[in-house]
């Protein structure tokens, strides 16, 4: 078929939006193969031009050349995790391989390193602006780090490890999503359904019926397996679907076990070429924490001053599973539960009452509201054709002055062809046009929050909520981007920075002033009653503790798996994630599954060595929101300033000197433990 731009709708390049319901399985292949081509034109192109070499003709024509062929891909990327299909999973599996080799043998390709290096040393180079110096010394040192200066047979075996990679990773993440989807359980007896609340029941019904089936539909998605965990009194069939939902991806035909010590080697086999002691070192480089080792001492630290915390909340629990709900022992598959009644029993609190308060369209205009008042950003919906399903919506972002940032999409809700979690997706990052002006943003944030039942809107919890928030802040960060050089602009930061801009967003949800904005019955209008905000405020550090233990087992795991552990020697590694995770655990057993093998962020989703910036990223928002609670929680000073020194800023400038600019000092490395432990310890 023919690839024109005309004819191909991953070639189109304007206008926005991208129309993704013209993308078909047909046009994958052939599409990305003629993007490559043309990449593969135009780097000859400028490897043999005649002349000096400068920062413009060498680095940044190189930019412009990678940037054009990414955006050919990112439709389809998308599309595998938004609606995957065996179709367009082969067309794109087909492809990935040569699409990942053209970008590893980008800084092996000796002439082109030459021709960098002299741009480096040019007459240029020297009154480069502050940002392109950057831009310059950061691309210098990516050529190094991707081994520009290996000899030939160890450059074809980087390329060779980057490929492999590559093609092992998206087979980890299609795994998930395959087990995810083959496993489920009917329940035909209302009496096994006892202690769910009604909108479970209605989600489990209209699932079933979905699948021409009688009785109750349960899966693996979150908004099903959740609940259950959370309220289903049948102790045996909670036990069945935690264990499902546990050891997922770890049989034939989707078993991931073979492939996670596979990767491992490989990505430690690749940072030894490349010089590093490991991955994590490789990784972090370039981040705030810069080596691995640091990382696992801001780990170490922070769990050793939760712990205390953590193991007084244990006890509390498992007293309380024994005495008042007769689980002695409490195992696994009852901690949702037991947690959830012991909440009742404390505050006074059922999680579901707050739901009739959190309609999605509601909490969206919310939203949208405080970015307006906060930011000066302007969000209308608007009706377009370019969706990949039904329920996709789409919008524009303005900035104060009325000019156009962008556009979104949301996709928020749950089905079988979707990956699981929630995650935003820059599918183009704007920049200066040459003549002037401003290329516009496109963006897709997305979710597997409850759905609508029957004629009753989505409704809500307040975790998802905060959810949607998270994501609409990593929104913002793409959005508001205004770095002249796309690879330096939006969220191409470190990790351990890009989730500043969408944690800080998830303490609005708490505030009762940013609550009168959106969280209102979805049948009278009222809003949240006084008595039910503040038994939902008295329980906000409820099992904070082990909800902070959860995440540094998490982000321990990763970072002992590709630092500690030897993939090739160490035996294991479903052995040792088993020992790693059984030290943050009430008993070591309670680790005994398969979770790694369904560990899509450190496998699959760009955290390997990663996974602790979440609650570095987290100390950062917990001190950054203390400057809106002494300013005002709607104050355009400090929106303004977040905006000047977070969110339009990208990688223009040292993360850890971005935020002294917009706090004026360094980070308080105690602000986390008060917010969520209230108390230094």
């Amino acid at each position: 078929m023919s690839t024109t731009p005309e004819t191909n709708p991953l070639l189109q390049d304007e206008p926005l939006p991208i129309p993704f319901h013209r993308i078909r399985a047909e046009h994958v292949t052939p599409g990305i193969r003629a993007a490559l081509a043309r990449a593969e034109a135009e780097l000859a192109e400028l490897v043999a031009a005649p002349g000096e070499r400068s920062y413009t003709n060498t680095v940044s024509r190189l930019e412009e050349i990678t940037e054009r062929l990414s955006r050919a891909i990112r439709p389809a990327s998308a599309l595998v995790s938004l609606m995957n299909t065996p179709e367009i999973r082969e067309a794109y599996d087909t492809v990935l391989p040569e699409f990942s080799a053209f970008f590893a043998r980008i800084a092996l390709n000796g002439e082109l390193w030459r021709a960098v290096r002299a741009a480096a040393e040019s007459p240029e180079a020297a009154s480069l602006d502050r940002v392109r110096r950057r831009h310059l010394e950061k691309t210098v040192r990516a050529f190094v780090r991707a081994g520009a200066d290996l000899e030939p047979a160890q450059k074809e075996r980087v390329e060779a490890l980057r490929v492999e990679l590559s093609r092992l990773q998206t087979e980890f993440s299609n795994h998930v999503l395959d087990s995810t989807n083959a496993w489920e359980m009917v329940l035909t007896d209302e009496a096994e359904l006892a202690g769910l609340p009604e909108s479970a029941r209605t989600q489990a019904r209209a699932a079933a019926e979905a699948r021409g089936v009688q009785g109750w539909r349960f899966t693996l998605h979150q908004p099903s397996v959740q609940p259950f965990l959370q309220y289903a009194e049948r102790r045996d069939l909670r036990q069945r679907i935690h264990q499902a939902y546990t050891n997922r991806a770890a049989e034939a035909p989707h078993d991931n076990r073979p492939l996670v010590g596979r990767i491992l080697a490989l990505r430690r086999e690749l940072a030894q070429l490349l010089g590093f002691r490991d991955w994590a070192d490789y990784e972090l480089e370039e981040a705030m924490a810069r080596s691995g080792e640091r990382a696992m001492a801001f780990e170490e630290d922070l769990t050793a001053r939760t712990r205390p915390f953590w193991e007084r909340e244990i006890a509390a629990l498992e007293e309380f599973a024994r005495d008042e709900l007769g689980l002695d022992p409490l195992q696994p598959w009852d901690v949702a539960f037991a947690t959830e009644r012991m909440r009742r029993a404390r505050f006074d609190l059922d999680a579901e009452e707050v739901r009739p308060y959190f309609p999605m369209d509601r909490v969206q205009d919310g939203l949208f509201e405080l970015a307006r008042r906060l930011f000066g950003v302007t969000v209308k919906e608007r009706q377009v054709e370019e969706v990949w399903h039904p329920e996709v919506k789409y919008y524009d972002a303005f900035d104060e002055s009325g000019r156009r940032l962008g556009g979104f999409y949301t996709d928020w809700h749950p089905r079988e062809s979707k990956r699981g979690g929630a995650w935003m997706n820059g599918v183009v990052l704007g920049g200066p046009r040459p003549g002037g002006g401003w290329d516009e943003h496109l963006a897709m944030i997305v979710g597997n929050m409850s759905p609508p039942e029957g004629d009753r809107p989505a409704l809500l919890t307040h975790r998802e909520v905060e959810t949607v928030f998270h994501e609409f802040g990593h929104l913002l960060h793409h959005l508001l981007s205004r770095v002249e050089v796309r690879e330096l602009g939006g969220t191409r930061v470190p990790t351990d920075w890009v989730e500043l801009p969408s944690q800080i967003m998830e303490n609005w949800t708490w505030e009762r002033p940013a609550l009168e904005l959106f969280a209102r019955h979805w049948r009278t209008g009222e809003p949240i009653p006084d008595p039910l905000f503040a038994k939902m405020k008295a329980a906000r550090t409820f099992m904070a503790a082990s909800f902070q233990m959860r995440q540094l087992s998490l982000g321990t795991l990763d970072l002992d798996l590709h630092v500690r552990f030897d993939p090739v020697n160490g035996g294991d590694p479903i052995a040792r994630s088993r020992e790693v995770l059984g030290r943050f655990q009430p008993r070591p057993e309670f680790a005994n599954d398969h979770f790694i093998t369904g560990f899509t962020h450190i496998f699959a989703g760009g955290y390997a060595a990663g996974y602790y910036s979440y609650l570095w990223s987290e100390v950062l928002d917990a001190d950054a929101f203390s400057r809106f609670e002494r300013e005002g929680l709607f104050s355009r000073e400090p929106g303004s300033a977040f905006v000047e020194s977070v969110l339009s800023r990208g990688d223009d400038t040292d993360p850890a000197e971005l935020f002294r600019e917009f706090m004026g000092r360094d980070p308080d490395p105690d602000a986390l433990l008060r917010r969520n432990l209230g108390a230094v310890g």
